[in-house]
């Protein structure tokens, strides 16, 4: 008989006894236990370590019999580890350094090999629905070790329960009963606690034995989270167990690829990965054990444990945050930072807007630390941050995305009356926060710190070090939280434009940001806001010239010149210039009118007649009367979604108007069309939400927030995911989702519902439309320099300011000749009666001195040419003085006869301006 039958023929010997008598003790000390105990330890120490080396020696030709239950008698493994069973029972007086030799001979290892051997084998004949023996004796170890009194020596991590067994994949599910053991919270606390020590030490101590798709970093978190939950759910959880597990799943977390979802939010940023990292693919069951146990009754839970008993009171407070508070929030800030980088934010970010008190603690946290200079307290106190890295970088990196996500679902009567999620005063102090941050992270520090070891030595790839990719992180969601805060300024102002201003703002920063691959250029495109308007026209401005200006270095100079009748403008206009290319469109174009008698009219296009051809045919194009543009009940334009049922070529009209705003934009000539804020998003390529709706239809608007407030059963109203189109007194009905007619609205789906009407109405039936204006718009406009600009600032763009002519500012930029100077007598009259004018007429006069009738963006002084006032040629006799005033619009000259009172100066200017006969006058 060989060495293993004897061992297994001891082995079932001792169950025989044990079974007849009941007495182990006796069975291996006799009567007298502590006379011999030094003697009967050590034997059992030896038996059990032979037992255990004998089942991994020999487990490949037992794989089959490896997890079969005690219950059968042939079985040699069984008999084997049912043994072991009996020696290790925890009541027994050699249990606790029986389980220490075998800790100290890293027997976990072995048991890894064991199990990993079996894993083919779960559902082996005798141990389906049944506790295996190995079970058995993995949950004796577990349950010892760390129970007082124990007295086991502490072992090296990286042969212990944590970091051999919990690394095999899907553990619980070939040992279930071990998973209740190991879930009782003393267990769960003691063995986090294990982890988190080789976590804060950078330990390196996970087996590299399995397949890439199955890493020991991603495994022994699934089996870490599906646990933990019972733990956490239990009342007197303690809050140091909660900090120890953040701690833990933050640095598992951080080692996995970023998983993927079938639908992806908006703005959401992938795991920044180095670029010599091997791309490694998860197992798609190993994924959804650990997305699924991230769900939301682990993500209230974990904030609910370490915020228990913190303070979201609102007001100031002499001090800054507590060692408590600031560790819950470090721990909170590391894992959910990690967490949005790695796995899909769809359903995380609505729990933690809705059912967690993230927003509040955190934004009371961090008022406090900027009302009290406190930020500094935060790197000390946790290791996910070096020690001289800004405190604020961590919250940041989580409250923005998720005050971000509330504010895509809250409506205008919630943040303006309400006052809901933050106080209009509270969100005035985040927006000074959320500027100085992201001046100090794109502008004063933008260097990476070096990179440093990680405890997980086979992770996805070398990635950033912490702290640079939360400084990244930061710089992306604190802009993107700016500029919506920024939107919501706009539709009503609770705060001066300015506060969005960074102060460092100097000369020598709006010259860097012409120039592209500079600091200051990447800022103007990350984070626009923190220029001021009038900066970034000079920008653009100039950008513009620059682009005109190596068109013309390069010797393409095109010139086309069109005949137009101005009583057919829009139809020639299209018919001769919708084929014209890019390049065509950058040149110059000069144009000829033909008047109702298809006479030319006189005058020589140097640019004035142009800027009246531009003004005149997007007047004609956007009059609501010819169908392409509708207007809200504020007047404002967008498509009108019925175009096609008018204009068989609607779709090639938008795009021929989108190349005729660009080219007005180009050069630098405003046309008065006042667009609707939700249409103007689509110049951006941005989405429209519920707030935007307002500004289209106030009343469906007032329907829809009826529904969301709605007390009741919404399901009694009859209420189905359709949407029923009227244009032109043609309804069709419209499903908002497959089979939406059949799907009723409760109270359930209501904001579902609520934000797919907005949807259809403010982006779905204007979408074609839309992108063939966009198509014909960007053949001039880059997407970098719309971008510089919000859709309020681009309006301003398109028209100039809608206050009154700065008469005097126009003065003090004005030239002249011919004899006039500023205090010739005849020039006081005309600026007096200029003064006077209607702001309609002074628009009229703009118009026929300029070819345009809104004055530059930046005031007259960028005029160009400067404008000027000539005394007219031969006027010195009476029928001289009876002449109209004239004027050359390319180059803003008005020729202004001596007149002898301001009444007649005041008529023949007014019948000069309203005479609406083209170039025919002058």
């Amino acid at each position: 008989m060989n060495d293993f039958s004897v061992l297994v023929e001891t082995c079932r010997l001792i169950q025989h006894f044990v079974r007849e008598s009941g007495d182990v003790v006796e069975l291996f000390a006799g009567t007298d236990y502590l006379s011999n105990h030094s003697l009967v330890v050590y034997r059992l120490k030896r038996l059990s370590f032979a037992c255990i080396q004998a089942i991994h020696h020999n487990r490949n030709k037992l794989k089959d019999q490896l997890l079969m239950t005690g219950e059968e008698p042939s079985a040699s493994t069984a008999i084997l580890l049912q043994a072991l069973v009996l020696i290790l029972d925890p009541k027994l007086p050699w249990a606790c350094k029986t389980v220490g030799y075998l800790l100290q001979r890293n027997v976990f290892s072995l048991f890894r090999e064991v199990i990993l051997t079996a894993k083919e084998n779960i559902n082996a004949k005798g141990s389906f629905g049944k506790v295996s023996a190995l079970e058995h004796v993995l949950a004796c170890m577990v349950s010892h070790v760390g129970q007082s009194p124990c007295i086991c020596t502490n072992v090296d991590p990286q042969w212990s329960f944590s970091f051999q067994i919990l690394t095999i994949p899907f553990l619980w599910k070939k040992f279930p009963y071990l998973k209740e053991v190991f879930a009782s919270r003393s267990l769960t606390q003691y063995y986090t606690n294990q982890m988190a020590l080789c976590v804060q030490n950078h330990a390196n101590v996970l087996p590299t034995d399995m397949l890439n798709e199955f890493p020991g970093y991603a495994c022994i978190l699934g089996n870490i989270l599906e646990t933990t939950g019972a733990a956490l759910s239990q009342p007197d959880c303690s809050f140091e167990m909660a900090l120890d597990l953040a701690a833990v799943t933050t640095y598992l977390l951080e080692a996995l690829p970023p998983i993927k979802s079938s639908s992806r939010e908006i703005g959401e940023d992938d795991m920044i990965i180095g670029d010599e990292s091997v791309e490694i693919v998860l197992d798609d069951n190993l994924q959804q054990q650990i997305t699924n146990a991230i769900d939301s009754r682990f993500l209230v839970q974990l904030t609910n444990v370490l915020f228990g008993g913190i303070s979201t009171a609102h007001g100031s407070h002499n001090e800054g945050p507590d060692d408590k508070e600031v560790a819950a929030v470090a721990a909170a800030c590391a894992f959910l930072h990690v967490t949005f980088n790695t796995l899909p934010l769809e359903r995380i970010m609505t729990v933690l807007a809705y059912r967690t008190e993230l927003v509040p603690v955190l934004w009371n946290f961090m008022k406090r630390c900027h009302e009290n200079q406190k930020w500094s307290s935060l790197p000390e106190r946790f290791s996910y941050l070096l020690g001289d890295a800004p405190g604020w970088l961590l919250p940041l990196s989580v409250f923005c995305p998720v005050y971000k996500h509330m504010l895509m679902i809250v409506d205008n009567e919630e943040f303006y009356e309400q006052e809901k999620p933050l106080s209009l005063k509270d969100v005035r102090c985040l927006i000074v926060i959320l500027r100085q941050a992201l001046w100090q992270i794109l502008w004063v520090n933008p260097s990476a710190h070096p990179s440093s070891g990680k405890f997980i030595s086979n992770t996805s790839g070398h990635k950033k070090h912490p702290v640079e990719a939360i400084q990244s992180r930061v710089g992306t969601v604190a802009s993107e939280l700016l500029s919506q805060l920024q939107d919501w300024n706009n539709r009503r102002q609770f705060t001066p434009p300015s506060d969005f201003h960074a102060d460092g703002v100097n000369d020598y920063f709006i010259s860097q940001a012409v120039t592209e691959g500079t600091k200051a250029h990447d800022i103007l495109k990350q984070a626009p806001f923190l220029i001021p308007f009038t900066s970034r026209v000079k920008i653009f401005t100039s950008q513009l010239a620059s682009v005109r200006q190596r068109q013309e270095a390069h010797g393409v100079f095109t010139r086309n010149r069109f005949r137009i009748r101005r009583d057919h403008i829009l139809e020639d206009a299209y018919n001769q210039m919708s084929a014209l290319s890019e390049e065509d469109l950058r040149g110059l174009i000069r144009v000829t009118f033909v008047n109702e008698f298809g006479v030319e009219e006189a005058g020589i296009d140097g640019g004035g007649i142009f800027k009246d051809f531009m003004e005149n045919i997007t007047r004609a194009a956007f009059d609501v009367q010819y169908g392409l543009f509708k207007e809200t009940a504020d007047h404002l334009l967008y498509p009108n979604p019925g175009s096609g049922m008018i204009h068989e070529q609607h779709l090639q009209f938008f795009h021929f108007l989108g190349s005729l705003l660009a080219k007005a934009m180009f050069e630098g000539i405003l046309v008065d069309i006042p667009f609707a804020t939700f249409f103007l998003s689509k110049l951006k390529q941005k989405y429209n939400y519920l707030n935007d709706l307002p500004s289209l239809d106030p009343e469906l608007y007032r329907h829809l927030i009826f529904l969301k407030h709605y007390k009741e059963d919404i399901s009694e109203l009859e209420l189905y995911f359709v949407i029923v189109n009227n244009e032109y007194g043609e309804q069709t009905e419209e499903e908002l989702l497959p089979g939406g007619k059949n799907i009723r609205v409760t109270n359930e789906n209501v904001i579902t519902f609520i934000h797919l009407v907005s949807n259809h109405r403010l982006n779905f039936q204007i979408r074609q439309q839309s992108t063939h204006f966009l198509r014909g718009f960007q053949q001039l406009m880059r997407k970098e320099w719309i971008d510089m600009f919000n859709e309020h600032e681009l309006q301003l763009l398109i028209s100039g300011s809608l206050d009154s002519l700065d008469v005097d500012d126009l003065r003090q930029n004005t030239n002249y000749a011919g004899g006039y100077h500023g205090e010739h007598y005849v020039i006081d009259m005309f600026w007096e009666v200029l003064k006077s004018f209607s702001l309609e007429n002074q628009k009229k006069f703009l118009k026929f001195v300029t070819g345009c009738s809104r004055g530059p963006l930046l005031g007259f002084k960028y005029l160009e040419p400067l404008f000027c006032i000539q005394r007219a040629a031969g006027s010195a006799s009476e029928e001289a003085l009876d002449r109209l005033p004239t004027s050359a619009t390319c180059m803003n000259l008005l020729k202004l006869p001596p007149y002898g009172s301001k009444e007649q100066l005041e008529t023949k200017l007014l019948y000069a301006i309203n005479a609406d006969a083209g170039f025919d006058l002058s």
